[in-house]
């Protein structure tokens, strides 16, 4: 009863936590389209400034588009929104900890498989693979890879590891999660520990 109690108020949590990076990610895609709409205006402006011989101000206004657009930018564009903002928050946490990235997503059109889901399972591997990463003083890094494999959806996700801890030895929960919902829909899930390398990956139908 604990146990499920713990489950259900992660799920919970994990749940309001995917929400609001979706809304961070749909507020990304709306100022890019927005930026697409402007880009017309800001070279007429441009121009304006090198044809009146404004250079500093012509370098003034690049440096200002500049730094909306890396406001836009996003590690992953899948464009489902919910898979692109776990993606992008987790792979942006990896990079501050001088975790190597490597990454590579293609989301179908149609996906019977709910993008929540897809979120828990995603973002289990991966907070899985910050940790193992964070043990470890170089050599860090994650391989992600979402996409169409034998006519199933596969999600592989590979990062470095060391001697396990008590730490790695605790994540019974998440593991149970992404077991549940691969046996929900039918899937597997495989597992594989070589030297220096973890992966795990996870197959499941396109169609129910």
């Amino acid at each position: 009863m604990i146990r499920a109690f713990l489950e259900r108020k992660q799920d919970e949590l994990f749940r309001k936590a995917i929400q609001r990076h979706s809304d961070e990610v749909e507020n990304i895609y709306k100022q890019m389209r927005g930026w697409r709409h402007d880009y017309h205006n800001h070279i007429q402006v441009l121009r304006a400034h090198l044809a009146a011989g404004q250079v500093a101000e012509a370098d003034n206004y690049l440096q200002e588009l500049e730094s909306d657009l890396t406001l836009v930018d996003t590690l992953i564009k899948t464009g489902n929104v919910m898979i692109d903002a776990i993606l992008t928050a987790k792979l942006s946490l990896a990079k501050t900890k001088n975790i190597e990235v490597d990454a590579a997503a293609l989301v179908p059109a149609k996906l019977s498989i709910a993008p929540v889901d897809v979120c828990i399972i995603v973002g289990n591997l991966l907070d899985n693979a910050i940790e193992a990463n964070e043990l470890l003083e170089t050599g860090r890094f994650i391989r992600v890879y979402i996409g169409l494999h034998k006519e199933m959806f596969y999600v592989s996700v590979a990062n470095a590891t060391g001697i396990q801890s008590k730490k790695q030895r605790s994540r019974g929960i998440g593991l149970t999660r992404i077991d549940k919902i691969a046996k929900k829909y039918g899937g597997f899930v495989n597992r594989q520990k070589e030297p220096g390398v973890y992966a795990t990956e996870i197959m499941l139908p396109l169609t129910l």
